[in-house]
């Protein structure tokens, strides 16, 4: 239980440390917006104009970027839910024990 209760919050600092770098990126271009959880696409969309890499690869470049960490922010979401389930139930089996 210990263990499992430092995993967890390594597991959330991890995931701070990657919401700060969503934030610092975001802060670097004002056409990235202030979102956190909005993924843009880099591929052609049906009645959208997108920027491309040709118009202006820096921005693109910094949108990926921005992209990836978004996508092992879902990650770590995900694996944090997991492992505060396990922590849960370990808990609860502990309480009505």
């Amino acid at each position: 239980m210990l263990i499992g209760t430092i995993f967890l919050i390594i597991i959330y600092l991890f995931l701070k440390y990657i919401l700060s770098w969503i934030v610092y990126i975001n802060k670097l271009d004002p056409r990235l917006g202030d979102s956190t959880w909005r993924w843009s696409y880099d591929y052609p969309v049906i009645g959208n104009r997108d920027i491309s890499d040709l118009d202006d690869k820096k921005f693109v470049r910094l949108r990926r970027k921005r992209n990836r960490l978004i996508t092992i922010m879902y990650l770590i979401s995900l694996i944090l839910f997991v492992c505060f389930m396990s922590w849960l139930s370990k808990f609860m089996i502990l309480i009505l024990n």
